[in-house]
C-alpha cells in the first residue's frame, strides 16, 4: 500500500470529523438538539428547472444514450451553453473548447494544478483557504505558499502576495466569496490583483496563471462578485454548479481556460491529459445535460442572506467578534481565548459543533456553516450566550 495515500485515509478533513461527529450525537440525544454547524451543505432546494430537467431528460431521451459516455471533456452540447453563458453573463469570449467539464470543483481544482504544475513548482494561496488545498497542491507535485489576508475582513495583502511571487511559481488560487470568512473581493480589488499578476509576470518572463476557485459565485449578497478573466488574461477558472444549484451530491462542475490566457491550448489540452492521467473519463452524463438546461439559474439565496443577517446580528450582541461575511455561507467567528481548538471542544458542551479555523491556516477563529434552517440559528442563540457567559466568568 501506498503510506502516504494510508495517512490520508486515516486523517479525514477536520470537516469531515465534526460532521461524523455530528452524527453521534443526533442519534444519541435528537437532532433538533445538536447545533451542527461544521458541514456547507446547501439547505435550500434546488430550484424547479433542476428537477424538471432530469425529469424531461429521464421521460424523452433514450436510456442508452443518456446514461452513456460523453466525450471525455464533456459533451459538446453542454459546453456550449456553459461557454455561452458566460459570454453572456460575463461579456468573455469563450467556446466549447474552452471547456472541460468535471466532478465539481474539487476536481476542477485537482485537473488545473496536476496540468499546469512540474515537481518543484510553488503554488500562492492566501490564509485563510479551504484545508483540501494542501492535498490538492501536494498530489499535483507542487508546493503551497502560504500568504496571509488582513484581518479583520481578510482583504488580500497585496504587498505579501508580490513577494511570495518568485520564478518557482506557477500560480496563485483564489476563493472568492471565500471559505471560511465569506469575504468578497471588489472590482478595484480585483483590477489591482490583475495588475500586480501581469507585473510579476513580466518580471519573471513567464506567466503567472490565477486559478480562481468559484463555487459560491453567485452567493455574493452586497455586489457581485468579480469575475476574474475580466482583469487578467492568465486566468483558469475552476466552478461547481453544486452550491448555486444546490447539487452538491451529484458532483458536477467545470474548468474554464479563456483563449486570452498565455498557451491556452497547451494548458487546454494539459487539462485533458490531467483529467486523463487520474481517470476522469467524463463528467456525469445526466448532470451534464441537467445543467445545460439551468446554466442561468440559481436557488433561491435569499434565506442565506436572512441567515446570514439574523446569526451576525445576534453573535455580535452576545459579544462575540465576527467578521460579517459578504458571501458564501460562513461567519468566521473570533476564539475569546484566542485558541481555536479550545473554543471549538469547549462549545461541544453546548452541542454546538464548528470547525477550528487552525484548519484553514490561521489560529484564532472558528467557521459557523449557516446554511441550516432558520429555526437551527434560533435555537442555537441561548446555547452561544451560555457559552459566552462561561468565557466571561
Amino acid at each position: 500500500m501506498n503510506r502516504k495515500m494510508t495517512a490520508l485515509g486515516k486523517s479525514p478533513s477536520k470537516i469531515r470529523e465534526i460532521f461524523e461527529y455530528s452524527r453521534g450525537r443526533k442519534a444519541a440525544i435528537g437532532a433538533e438538539n445538536v447545533f451542527d454547524f461544521s458541514l456547507g451543505n446547501p439547505s435550500i432546494p434546488a430550484p424547479e428547472s433542476v428537477n424538471a430537467a432530469i425529469g424531461k431528460l429521464i421521460s424523452t431521451t433514450d436510456s442508452v444514450s443518456l446514461h452513456g459516455y460523453t466525450s471525455a471533456q464533456g459533451d459538446l452540447t453542454v459546453r456550449t451553453a456553459v461557454a455561452d453563458s458566460l459570454t453572456a453573463r460575463f461579456g468573455v469570449p469563450a467556446s466549447p473548447d474552452d471547456i472541460y467539464m468535471t466532478c465539481g470543483a474539487a476536481a476542477s481544482l485537482t485537473v488545473t494544478l496536476k496540468a499546469i504544475c512540474e515537481p518543484g513548482d510553488e503554488v500562492v494561496v492566501l490564509a485563510p483557504f479551504f484545508p483540501e488545498y494542501s492535498v490538492f497542491i501536494e498530489n499535483a507535485g507542487a508546493k503551497k505558499v502560504v500568504v496571509n489576508t488582513a484581518p479583520p475582513d481578510f482583504t488580500v495583502d497585496f504587498e505579501a502576495l508580490g513577494a511570495a511571487i518568485n520564478k518557482n511559481t506557477a500560480a496563485v488560487l483564489i476563493n472568492f466569496p471565500n471559505n471560511p470568512t465569506g469575504a468578497v473581493i471588489n472590482k478595484d480589488e480585483a483590477k489591482r490583483l490583475g495588475e500586480l499578476l501581469r507585473e510579476k509576470s513580466d518580471a519573471l518572463s513567464k506567466p503567472i496563471y490565477l486559478i480562481s476557485d468559484e463555487p459560491y459565485r453567485e452567493l455574493s449578497y452586497e455586489a457581485p462578485a468579480p469575475f476574474m478573466p475580466c482583469f487578467y488574461e492568465n486566468t483558469i477558472v475552476d466552478y461547481s454548479f453544486s452550491k448555486s444549484l444546490s447539487v452538491p451530491g451529484e458532483r458536477i462542475g467545470y474548468i474554464f481556460v479563456p483563449s486570452s490566457a498565455a498557451d491556452s491550448r497547451d494548458i487546454y489540452a494539459a487539462v485533458c491529459g490531467a483529467g486523463r492521467s487520474m481517470g476522469y473519463v467524463c463528467a456525469p452524463s445526466l448532470m451534464q445535460h441537467t445543467v445545460k438546461n439551468c446554466v442561468f439559474d440559481t436557488s433561491d439565496i435569499s434565506a442565506y442572506n436572512a441567515n446570514r443577517v439574523l446569526f451576525y446580528n445576534a453573535l455580535c450582541d452576545l459579544g462575540y467578534t465576527v467578521t460579517k461575511p459578504k458571501g458564501a455561507f460562513y461567519l468566521f467567528l473570533k476564539s475569546p481565548s484566542g485558541d481555536s481548538g479550545e473554543f471549538c471542544e469547549r462549545a461541544k458542551k453546548y452541542e454546538i459543533l464548528m470547525v477550528p479555523s487552525d484548519s484553514f491556516g490561521i489560529t484564532g477563529y472558528a467557521r459557523i456553516a449557516y446554511c441550516v434552517t432558520k429555526e437551527t440559528i434560533e435555537d442555537s442563540i441561548p446555547a452561544f450566550k451560555a457559552l459566552m457567559e462561561e468565557y466571561k466568568k
